[in-house]
């Protein structure tokens, strides 16, 4: 086993711990529709003060209901805006990012359309040393305006939004303003952010007009590179980005059944594993 202190402080471990320990909460809430806190007591080993302060946390970010000794499933939770999703899922989007960040070269053009696991991403990249010291910036496409607040300070980053009307569910932008901007340039990689994957259906997203930015951003992008974690692969949404044959390579984790990604091999998508740092998995495993 690794030695902990080789990776993180106790301070940031502990705050892993709380992030990794209420996401868990989060996915047993969602999934059964209510817990009690005796039920978490029971199921995830800890005190009964601990789980009631991890079931407040969620409810101040109005990710859960509380209920008197317990906590029910948010209803309007698939469509709740994306920086109350971004709790889900949080050590695999990081991971998937980190070995993301690792396809690249610093000084190309990358692009990001909106989503969790790209603002992972756009967070990794921000704080990648390699970047920050290359000769020339590395310039970043997007059409998320979260992602566009976080790297607009970072001056190893030449930032291009491509405009448009704000969706409020992804923070992404849309329309034909910024199909128009598209237009005018290249990507050399584009991070395609998704809310289902599957060999059979390709990318797919909730929503038609994101559907259509994400696929002019395809169209002028060399390399795709989707980032889904796991629960994205093999699940299914509304409206289609592209097929798997318009994908090269897929970034997610090995939580993600064998095989719905033997299938994506088969129709042509390179696909890499990316794996949690030791201290995210000790934490995964506690």
């Amino acid at each position: 086993m690794a030695n902990p202190g080789e990776h993180a402080t106790p301070t940031s471990r502990g705050m892993r711990g709380r992030r990794h320990r209420q996401d868990l909460v989060l996915d047993l809430v969602i999934d059964d529709g209510h817990l009690s806190v005796d039920d978490l007591v029971s199921t995830l080993g800890v005190s009964p003060a601990t789980a009631r302060r991890d079931l407040d946390a969620l409810a101040d970010q109005q990710l859960v209901i509380r209920t008197h000794g317990g906590a029910s499933a948010n209803p309007d939770a698939s469509s709740l805006p994306m920086r109350y999703r971004a709790a889900r899922n949080a050590a695999a989007k990081e991971a998937i990012a980190r070995r993301a960040v690792d396809l690249l070269e610093p000084g190309s053009v990358i692009g990001l359309n909106g989503g969790t696991t790209t603002t992972a991403l756009a967070q990794e990249l921000a704080a990648r040393q390699s970047f920050r010291d290359a000769p020339r910036p590395t310039v970043l496409v997007t059409n998320a305006i979260n992602i566009a607040q976080e790297l607009a300070v970072r001056r190893h980053l030449q930032l291009v939004v491509t405009g448009g009307v704000v969706r409020e569910a992804s923070f992404e932008l849309v329309g034909s303003w910024g199909e128009q901007l598209l237009a005018q340039i290249r990507i050399d990689t584009l991070f395609l952010g998704v809310n289902a994957l599957s060999a059979r259906d390709g990318a797919l997203t909730h929503d038609e007009a994101e559907a259509s930015i994400n696929a002019r951003l395809m169209e002028r992008a060399t390399r795709v590179v989707v980032v889904a974690d796991a629960e994205k692969i093999g699940a299914s949404a509304f409206a289609c980005i592209t097929p798997a044959s318009g994908i090269h390579t897929l970034v997610t984790d090995s939580a993600a059944e064998p095989s719905a990604l033997e299938e994506l091999r088969t129709a042509g998508v390179r696909v890499l594993l990316a794996d949690l740092d030791p201290d995210e998995q000790e934490v995964e495993r506690s």
